[in-house]
């Protein structure tokens, strides 16, 4: 009774209830109807994957971009449709198909991989719907903008990053790399591969071993899966390793094997992009000590405290904890910050639509002229691509985060001491740059091969010690080897190994990896470097023809010691003495006085003479003597040269080769003789044999495997040693001259002017003023004559009747002169003592000349301090 009491007071107010809800609902719909008349809705979908960090991310920063837009405009709305790809390209193009068909969107935005962006790009392309994609290709096709028109990028390609990359490599001067990247069932990355690896050609370097992981989803054992792909590198000697890309469950499970297999530790290197770097920040500290020491490319965008990116931060920390509590970071990163620009793209696109919302190709092209300073930096697109991306912030992982070294943009390089912001810490906290090599240790030692058995010992000498199954090494290689050793700056922990066969096989060796490095008298070879990387060369090497010597007999060795034109100057100057002497004494030296032959004869047995010392001719004149004395001197130089010389090479054996070039040999087909192994020709056979032309090689070098850092630094020790003396030290211990050949026995050179010419200089400018000076003498003589004549005659003759008299006065001096030779001894001698107590010239009647005059004077015979004076003029 009590319960239908209640039950039939309760029907009523449950239909009032039902009545008033339904009123409510009624006019709900009546009021939202009103607002969408007022205002026009454009649905947008979202294709992202919604359980990825960076799904969560883009999602919390559209809602709160939407929602800014929302209450900011009254005729225009926003309505975002938010799908999940699930990791598969072929669901994310199902969905962008629904939300096209069933929800009419007008945009999607979203697409985290470029297999996901191309999908949805066709689909957009036939439905005229435009596609943002936060992804893009590694290198961009040349039909791209034919083939998918409806396309815009929100990011560039990788080819500036992959160059960063390659300068960071470049400036650590690391030769030799690995790639690391995830595959998936859609072709992996191999376009980040090209570009790294072509980024890598250009500076040197090389990507020596590509380890492909398998997809993350698609692995039961990550640990055991991962660990087996490490497996691979772990016998590479590579130590630099670069992760192009790969999802973050995958990184976080690389790094952690890696770190207990020993490949994070001292002389590795890890390098990761942005897929990587830009979700540093949301890693818990596990995550984050796995990865000490790591290089990571981040992509740049300011975090300066504007008014803007302060309020968005803010509303993004609450939202995201709201949301995703058990995220370890609320910070947002660049994917929020340009999921937030992409709402603000489509905002500003609609706002300048009007009324013209349907049309696709209207959209497309507001979006594409875009251009304002957003949270991520400038949006501005060219071609369907974002510009002004194309910076990154090159980080260091270190403790619990990470420390920024450097900002790098296009056509940096890279200056650790004026950019980098800080020391870098490296795996295992090393102090010094690492190799990126993997270097040898106590348990693995290096493996240097080294000739057991060489046909010049001085190089290399391989010996067993008695009662004992040790060895040792000596040799000069050897020698230099352990001197480098100790001046590369660090331990280096190495054995010798034997090699029994020829060099070829040893270079090889090198090649095949059964030995890490060779030494010994390894010479340089052009084909050799195809396989191995040499050092600076240690020593010299050549090949040359060893040939007996003969000696050398000439019937003119009494020529060689004056050159050619020694031999002509000496000529010009005995010739041009005679000449001086013979002007200077034949108008008054009885000596040299008569007739032209008789004159001739004479001067020349005078300066023949004077050669040896061996002239009996007397001088008269000071003027002369002043010239023999000098001709005496220059005689006395050059003959005691010519005697030294001509005993030198009479004295010392010059010796040629009977074969010149091996040219001789093939023209002639001789028998020659040789040893397959290298050899040296010191000077301990000199006497009878020498070599040809050598014909230089690259030198005697330490072999490495390609890409070996240790070989660098064996070539910049190898200098080293070059420059300050220690290797010449090295070659006087090894390679000391034999006493039977001694280095001073020089074959002689002929003598040139160009040791004389200062002699034949002085000689010939001093007897030119003597001549000089006479002749000037004589012509004044002349001139008093003439004036004489003229007072007498009254006849002033000039021209070419005036030389005639001056010939003609020559001439009658040089007849008195010689009537006075032919007179005997006591007329000549009172002649000339009335000449020197005379200073009046000599007249002679008129008839014994057609000019009734003649004048001779014999003032030009006496001293040259003696002047000329003239009385009663």
């Amino acid at each position: 009774m009590p319960q239908n009491y209640v039950y039939k007071v309760a029907k009523p107010w449950l239909f009032f209830l039902v009545v008033l809800l339904v009123s409510l609902l009624f006019l709900s719909n009546e009021a939202e109807a009103a607002s969408l008349n007022d205002s026009q809705v454009t649905d947008v979908g979202v294709i992202i994957d919604v359980s990825s960090r960076k799904g969560k991310e883009v999602i919390t920063a559209m809602e709160i971009a939407v929602q800014n837009f929302n209450s900011s405009s009254r005729n225009h709305k926003l309505n975002i449709h938010i799908r999940d790809h699930g990791k598969h390209p072929l669901q994310a193009a199902i969905a962008a198909e629904e939300l096209i068909e069933k929800k009419n969107v007008k945009l999607i935005i979203g697409l985290e991989t470029w297999e996901e962006a191309g999908l949805v790009a066709d689909i957009g392309s036939r439905a005229h719907v435009p596609i943002l994609s936060f992804a893009a290709p590694a290198t961009i096709p040349p039909s791209m903008s034919v083939r998918w028109p409806f396309l815009i990028r929100m990011t560039s390609n990788d080819s500036e990053q992959m160059n960063c990359i390659a300068a960071l490599v470049q400036f650590y001067n690391w030769r030799r790399v690995s790639a690391i990247y995830e595959d998936n069932a859609y072709a992996g990355d191999p376009g980040k591969l090209v570009l790294l690896s072509e980024a890598l050609q250009n500076i040197g370097s090389e990507i020596v071993y590509r380890l492909v992981l398998p997809p993350f989803s698609s692995i039961s054992d990550p640990k055991e899966t991962v660990r087996e792909e490490l497996r691979k590198v772990q016998d590479q000697q590579s130590r630099v390793f670069i992760l192009l890309h790969s999802s973050l469950p995958m990184a976080i499970h690389l790094f952690r094997e890696a770190n207990e297999m020993g490949l994070v530790d001292k002389d590795s290197v890890w390098i990761v992009t942005d897929t990587i770097a830009d979700f540093l920040d949301s890693f818990n500290s596990s995550v984050i000590s796995s990865m000490e020491g790591t290089l990571a490319i981040k992509n740049y965008y300011s975090e300066k405290s504007s008014k803007p990116y302060r309020e968005f931060a803010d509303q993004f920390r609450r939202n995201f904890m709201t949301r995703y509590p058990e995220e370890d970071h609320f910070q947002p990163g660049i994917h929020a910050l340009r999921a937030y620009d992409s709402i603000r793209i489509v905002k500003q696109a609609i706002e300048k639509l009007s009324s013209n919302i349907g049309s696709p190709k209207v959209l497309l092209e507001n979006i594409l002229t875009s251009n304002f300073s957003g949270l991520s930096g400038r949006i501005h697109f060219e071609e369907g691509e974002l510009l002004d991306t194309n910076k990154f912030r090159i980080v260091n992982v270190v403790g619990k985060k990470y420390k920024e070294l450097d900002i790098w943009f296009p056509n940096k390089v890279i200056d650790m001491k004026e950019d980098f912001a800080g020391p870098v810490i490296w795996p295992g906290n090393l102090n010094r740059v690492p190799k990126g090599w993997a270097m040898p240790t106590k348990e693995k030692p290096m493996r240097i091969g080294i000739p057991k058995k060489t046909f010049f010992e001085k190089f290399v000498k391989v010996e067993s010690v008695e009662n004992s199954k040790e060895e040792t090494y000596t040799g000069f290689s050897v020698d230099v080897f352990e001197m480098v050793r100790k001046n590369l700056g660090y331990n280096l922990t190495y054995e010798f190994v034997q090699h029994v066969g020829s060099y070829d096989d040893l270079v090889y060796g090198v090649c095949n990896k059964t030995y890490d490095a060779a030494i010994g008298d390894v010479t340089i070879l052009y084909n050799r470097t195809n396989y191995v990387e040499f050092t600076q060369p240690y020593a010299e090497s050549g090949l040359s023809m060893i040939v007996p010597v003969k000696s050398e007999d000439s019937t003119w060795m009494f020529m060689k010691p004056f050159s050619t034109e020694m031999w002509v100057a000496t000529a010009a100057a005995f010739i041009y003495t005679m000449f001086i002497v013979w002007f200077l004494e034949h108008q008054s030296n009885p000596k040299f006085k008569g007739p032209w032959k008789d004159q001739m004869s004479t001067v020349l047995w005078f300066t023949f003479s004077s050669l040896f010392y061996a002239h009996r001719e007397k001088v008269y004149s000071n003027f002369s003597r002043t010239v023999v004395v000098l001709w005496l001197f220059v005689v006395f130089v050059v003959t005691s040269s010519y005697t030294a010389s001509l005993s030198s090479l009479l004295t010392v054996q010059r010796l040629q080769p009977n074969i010149t070039d091996i040219n001789f040999v093939r023209r002639n087909n001789l028998k020659v003789g040789c040893d397959n192994d290298s050899f040296v020709f010191l000077h301990k056979y000199c006497k009878k044999y020498t070599t040809t032309t050598t014909y230089r090689f690259g030198g005697f070098g330490f072999a490495f495997q390609k890409g070996s850092p240790i070989g660098l630094d064996v070539s910049r020790a190898i200098l080293n040693l070059s420059e300050n003396g220690d290797l010449k030290t090295l070659e006087e211990k090894w390679f000391r001259p034999s006493t039977e050949c001694s280095t001073d026995e020089i074959s002689p050179e002929s003598l040139t002017l160009h040791s004389f010419w200062g002699l034949y200089l002085v000689y010939g400018s001093t007897s030119a003023i003597c001549f000089l000076i006479f002749l000037f003498r004589l012509v004044k003589h002349f001139h008093d004559h003439e004036e004489t004549y003229q007072d007498n005659t009254n006849q002033r003759n000039k021209g070419w009747k005036k030389v005639i008299r001056l010939a003609r006065y020559l001439h009658e001096r040089r007849e008195r002169n010689i009537s006075l030779g032919r007179a005997s001894p006591s007329a000549r001698a009172q002649d000339i003592s009335d000449t020197w107590g005379s200073s009046m010239p000599v007249y002679v009647s008129p008839s014994d000349s057609q000019e009734n005059l003649q004048v001779i004077s014999l003032q030009d015979e006496i001293e040259m301090g003696h002047s000329l004076t003239t009385n009663n003029k």
